[in-house]
């Protein structure tokens, strides 16, 4: 076959030992770019699946030696620690793989870039370097004070005692209910930190509960608690990794008494960069003759989801791009399973059941569906993902928060401390019922609480259908609470803990083809060119390109309400975003 001949065409690797590296502080980018200005920006990252290919291909590589990670002042999420751990463990089991650190936390706390160096066999720190297992620490914010004395005052309905969300504008003090939620979270964060540091460098989980309890350890104390293996700056580091791994050069460099003083040889490449290498120039071209070939599609849920057209560069998921999205899918033959990536707080409740629809649909056709989580697929995110044949979430991914929220600012306190006059003129009874100008009166507290009460019952019903389980098992796991991946896994809300490699492992057998034998697409694959031409139609991919304004929405148009959200965006405070929503996150070190 002509694809045959081109893989002899592809260009030989260097003469010496190929060592792979991952340089995290460089960033990786988790989602590809979506127009020509973000692929610019992120230009110096490696994306997730360059990194997934890289070591897919290298773990089979004779000249591959190995692999060192470069743990560094990285800024990755969670969930993209998680997915370079699983890469890195499996790429292990063939292969050395080193990860090594200036520090880990400098004194502040560095618990997940440590997690993740422990996937490596041998893990090297900094002399002056350190090892920092504080544990999680989760900050809650009241903001209710403040916005009184502006005048603001909030006015929210939510279901149920752990939709918490809204606290944040409307509450003056923590709930026990949102306390116990937060409790978990921390904790099952750390436990899962526990387990794994304890698997994987073999140690007893009591032994790291006290280094925890004793961070941040100094080099040597670490060290000595078996957390690191060797001590030495990153010139040491390469230094005896050439000695292990390199190849001496001929007899000729060597001195007259017989000695060679060079270092051994040994190549070094990033993976992205070998995975775009090893499939050398001809790549783009064997990749048009196989167009055909079985594929797994992948489609991309990022951001908060919202009713209409996704906007790339402004974290919105419309609902109408990415139902096209899927209905292409369907549509393509050679398409023979689909990965939902979801990394969304959620939002719009309507686009979220559109969403799960267009799920339904495409597994009605027989084509399997696997929803793969990242970072956060909670509320109107993991609406979007229970539809899905399996699930599959990180250990720390934000899920569940099955439940609803709604209401207001009433700003007019502000407008009177400020001097402005508004008038409002009104034709219906219920015409300002969201707008700013006056509270819900009585009447519409009843309207919001009975609608509040349809859209919970709604969504834990299809939670209850989706997952297999009765409604009365389903419901105390939902009233809005938040669980990570790993407790979800725990309590039947996600199927499987992985990465997108495992999501992709679980859509090709659910097809019934081998791994190897499928090849990754993204759906749509459209030229960047034909993302700004105008859509022929409610079925062409341009619907999903529009660019983003200068001016966040809202701060020269539209509303009082709107207004407001606009300039909080550009001050960075937190806001709602829709009544299944989480809008905030976690971060650790």
């Amino acid at each position: 076959m002509l694809s045959d001949l081109l893989k002899t065409l592809r260009p030989k690797l260097p003469g010496q030992p190929l060592l792979l590296e991952l340089d995290l502080p460089r960033g990786v980018v988790s989602t590809p770019a979506d127009n020509p200005l973000q692929a610019l920006r992120t230009r110096q990252a490696a994306t997730m699946r360059e990194i997934r290919d890289g070591l897919r291909r290298g773990a089979k590589d004779s000249d591959v030696a190995g692999l060192v990670v470069h743990i560094g002042a990285s800024t990755l999420t969670s969930d993209q620690l998680d997915e370079l751990a699983e890469l890195i463990v499996e790429f292990g089991r063939s292969k050395p793989t080193i990860a090594w650190s200036e520090t880990f936390g400098e004194f502040g706390n560095g618990m997940l870039g440590y997690r993740l160096a422990t996937a490596a066999k041998e893990i090297w720190v900094q002399p002056s370097g350190a090892v920092g297992l504080h544990g999680v620490q989760l900050d809650i914010l009241l903001l209710r004070g403040g916005l009184e004395k502006l005048g603001i005052d909030p006015e929210f309905g939510q279901r149920k005692e752990f939709k918490t969300a809204a606290d944040q504008f409307a509450a003056t003090e923590v709930t026990e209910a949102n306390r116990e939620m937060m409790q978990g979270i921390a904790d099952s964060i750390l436990d899962d930190t526990v387990r794994i540091v304890a698997e994987r460098r073999n140690l007893d989980p009591e032994a790291v509960r006290l280094a925890v309890d004793n961070s941040p350890l100094t080099a040597n104390d670490a060290q000595q608690a078996k957390l690191v293996d060797r001590i030495g700056y990153r010139d040491q580091v390469y230094a005896e990794l050439r000695r292990r791994y390199g190849k001496q050069k001929p007899a000729a460099n060597r001195s007259v008494d017989g000695v060679n003083q060079d270092e051994p040889e040994l190549a070094l490449q990033y993976a992205n960069r070998y995975a775009r290498h090893a499939g050398g120039p001809l790549q783009n071209f064997e990749q048009l003759l196989n167009k055909n070939k079985p594929s797994i599609g992948v489609v991309t849920l990022h951001g908060a989801i919202v009713s209409g057209i996704s906007q790339p560069g402004a974290n919105r998921a419309g609902s109408d791009t990415v139902s096209a999205h899927l209905r292409e899918a369907g549509r393509d033959d050679s398409v023979k399973a689909v990965v939902l990536r979801i990394d969304s707080p959620g939002g719009s409740y309507v686009a979220s059941d559109l969403i799960r629809r267009e799920v339904q649909r495409l597994r009605e056709s027989g084509k399997p569906v696997v929803a793969s989580m990242g970072q956060v697929a909670a509320s109107g995110g993991y609406f979007a993902a229970m539809g899905c044949d399996t699930i599959v979430a990180n250990p720390t991914t934000l899920t569940g928060s099955i439940g609803v929220l709604a209401g207001k600012f009433v700003t007019q306190g502000l407008f009177d401390k400020i001097g402005v006059i508004r008038e409002q003129i009104i034709a219906g009874a219920n015409a300002g019922m969201m707008g700013g100008a006056e509270p819900f009166s009585e009447r519409q507290w009843e309207k919001l609480d009975a609608w509040l009460d349809e859209v919970y019952a709604d969504f834990t019903s299809k939670a209850a259908t989706d997952r297999g389980m009765p409604l009365e098992q389903l419901e105390p796991l939902a009233r809005g609470r938040v669980w990570t991946g790993s407790a979800a896994q725990q309590r039947g809300l996600v199927d499987t803990l992985g990465g997108m490699g495992t999501a992709l492992d679980e859509a090709a057998r659910r097809s019934g083809h081998e791994r190897d034998d499928l090849t990754l697409r993204g759906v749509p694959v459209l030229p960047w060119l034909d993302q700004v031409r105008p859509p022929e139609s409610s079925e062409s991919f341009g619907i999903g390109a529009q660019s983003e304004p200068l001016f966040p929405g809202g701060l020269l148009t539209g509303g009082p309400e709107a207004r407001l959200a606009a300039l909080a965006r550009l001050a960075g405070l937190p806001q709602p975003a829709g009544v299944l929503a989480l809008p905030w996150q976690v971060r650790i070190g």
